[in-house]
C-alpha cells in the first residue's frame, strides 16, 4: 500500500479512511460488507420506540401506512445519494464541495457533522440511562465506559462498522422476536391489526407529521450516506446497501415497535413507544437479562459509532485533519455532553433535522441531475445558488412545520429546494454567470 492508503497510529497500521480523496477502486469493499454497514444502523431500539409512538397516536393501520410511506421517501432519497457516492467514491464533504463551493461546503458539511455528534451524545447518554433503569447500575460510570467503547470501535474505521452491523441486525431480530413471543404467550397478538390507538376522536398526530418523524429519524446520516457508500464497488452496489436500510431494516425496526404497542402491553405508549427492552430485561432468568444487557450495548453502540464516524469524516475534511484524530476529539466532546444529560433535548434535534437537513440533499441531487449524472468540480469559493435553494427549502419546510404540521414538511422542503435550484441554475446560466467548471470528474470505480 502507498503512504496515502495506510494510517499509522504508533506501531498500529490501519487502512486509510480517504478523508480528502475518492476511495480508489482497489480499496472498494464487497457489496455484503457495505450492506452490513447500513443494514445494522437503522435496526435499533430508537426506531422501535418511534414506531410505537406513531402507532399509539394513529392506530395500527394508519400508523403502518405512515411508516411505509416514510420509508419510501427515505429509500428514494438515501438511495439516490448513495448512487452518487458509489459511482464517484466521494464522501459527503467532498460531494458537498462540488455543489456549495470550495469553501461554502464547510457550512453544509459542518452543520450535519455537528448534528450527528449530537446524536452520538444522545445515544451514549441513553445507553447509561437504559442500563440504569433496567439493571440499577450507576448511570454516569456506564455512560463513560460506553462512550470510551464506542470511540474505540469507531477509531478502527469502516471495517469495524461493517462487523458491528453484522452482529447488531441479527441481534435486534432475535431480541425483538423473543419480546413478541413473550407478549404473545401472555396476552396474544390477535387484535394487533384493529388497534385504534390511545386517543379518542381526532388523533393528536397526522399521517403527514408521522411520515416526517420517520424521515427525520435518519435525515442526517441518510444525507451523509456517502461516507458509507463511497466504499461500494459502484453506484448499483451502493443502492443495494442503502436499500437494505430503507426500507428493509428501518421498516422492520419501526414495525416491531408498532406491533408491540398494538398488543396493549406497553404502559403509556404515547411516551414510551415500542420500547420492548423491559419485556425481556427482568423476570425471565439470568440468560435473558444478560442478553438484554448485550443488546443495549450493541444496539445503541451501532448508532453511536455510525454517527461518530459521520462526524469525524466530515470535520476531518473541513479541518484538513484525519478521521481517527477527530474520532477521539469529537468522541470525548460527545461523551462529556452525554454525561451532562444532553439527550433530554431530543425533540429539539428532531425539529432541526426535519426542517433544515433534507433540503441539503435535495440541492445536491438536483445538481447531480442537471450535470448529466456526473459529480462536477466548481471554480467558485461559495456557490450562492446552492445556498439560496437550501434556504428556500428550509423556509418552506419551516412554514409547514409551524402552520400546517399535518403535511409532510420534509418532503415539501426537499421539493421546494429542488425547484428553487432548478430555476436559479437556469436563470444564472442564461445570464452567463460563472461558478462551475466545464470539466467532468470521471466516475471512480
Amino acid at each position: 500500500m502507498s503512504h496515502a492508503e495506510v494510517a499509522h497510529v504508533g506501531s498500529l497500521e490501519l487502512e486509510s479512511e480517504f478523508e480528502h480523496e475518492p476511495v480508489p477502486p482497489s480499496h472498494r469493499k464487497s457489496t455484503v460488507s457495505v450492506t452490513a454497514v447500513w443494514f445494522g444502523f437503522p435496526m435499533i431500539l430508537t426506531c422501535a420506540v418511534f414506531g410505537g409512538i406513531i402507532t399509539a397516536l394513529l392506530g395500527f393501520q394508519r400508523g403502518l401506512l405512515a411508516i411505509i410511506l416514510g420509508n419510501v421517501v427515505l429509500m428514494l432519497y438515501v438511495g439516490a445519494l448513495s448512487y452518487l457516492s458509489g459511482e464517484s467514491g466521494l464522501n459527503f464533504a467532498l460531494v458537498a464541495s462540488r455543489v456549495f463551493g470550495r469553501y461554502g461546503y464547510t457550512v453544509a458539511s459542518g452543520f450535519l457533522a455537528t448534528i450527528v455528534i449530537g446524536w452520538f451524545a444522545f445515544q451514549t447518554g441513553l445507553t447509561g440511562l437504559t442500563v440504569h433503569e433496567s439493571f440499577g447500575w450507576s448511570e454516569k460510570p456506564v455512560t463513560l465506559l460506553a462512550g470510551i467503547l464506542f470511540v474505540a470501535i469507531t477509531f478502527i474505521g469502516i471495517r469495524a462498522l461493517s462487523l458491528l452491523g453484522m452482529v447488531a441486525a441479527p441481534l435486534f431480530l432475535i431480541v425483538g422476536a423473543i419480546a413478541l413471543w413473550l407478549i404473545g404467550r401472555s396476552s396474544g397478538l390477535s387484535d394487533v391489526w384493529n388497534y385504534q390507538g390511545v386517543t379518542s376522536g381526532a388523533a393528536s398526530l397526522s399521517i403527514g407529521a408521522a411520515i416526517t418523524i420517520v424521515v427525520a429519524t435518519f435525515a442526517d446520516s441518510g444525507t451523509m450516506t456517502g461516507d458509507f457508500t463511497r466504499w461500494a464497488k459502484d453506484g448499483r452496489s451502493a443502492v443495494v446497501a442503502a436499500f437494505s436500510a430503507f426500507p428493509v431494516a428501518n421498516l422492520a425496526a419501526f414495525l416491531v415497535g408498532a406491533i408491540i404497542v398494538a398488543t396493549g402491553t406497553i404502559a403509556d405508549p404515547g411516551t414510551n413507544g415500542g420500547n420492548f427492552l423491559p419485556v425481556i430485561a427482568t423476570g425471565h432468568g439470568w440468560f435473558l437479562s444478560a442478553l438484554a444487557f448485550v443488546f443495549i450495548i450493541v444496539n445503541l453502540g451501532s448508532v453511536c459509532t455510525h454517527c461518530l464516524y459521520n462526524g469525524a469524516v466530515g470535520w476531518s475534511h473541513i479541518l484538513g485533519s484525519r478521521m481517527r484524530l477527530l474520532t477521539v476529539i469529537l468522541g470525548a466532546i460527545g461523551t462529556i455532553a452525554a454525561l451532562a444529560g444532553v439527550w433530554s433535548f431530543f425533540l429539539d434535534w428532531l425539529n432541526i433535522l426535519g426542517v433544515f437537513v433534507p433540503p441539503i440533499g435535495a440541492v445536491i441531487l438536483t445538481d447531480f441531475a442537471l450535470s448529466n449524472g456526473r459529480v462536477t468540480p466548481v471554480d467558485a469559493r461559495v456557490r450562492w445558488q446552492a445556498f439560496v435553494a437550501w434556504a428556500v427549502g428550509a423556509v418552506a419546510a419551516g412554514i409547514v412545520h409551524f402552520q400546517a404540521p399535518e403535511y409532510v414538511e420534509t418532503l415539501i422542503g426537499m421539493v421546494a429546494a429542488a425547484l428553487a435550484y432548478i430555476i436559479i441554475t437556469f436563470a444564472t446560466r442564461r445570464a452567463g454567470a460563472p461558478g462551475r467548471a466545464d470539466s467532468r470528474l470521471p466516475a471512480q470505480g
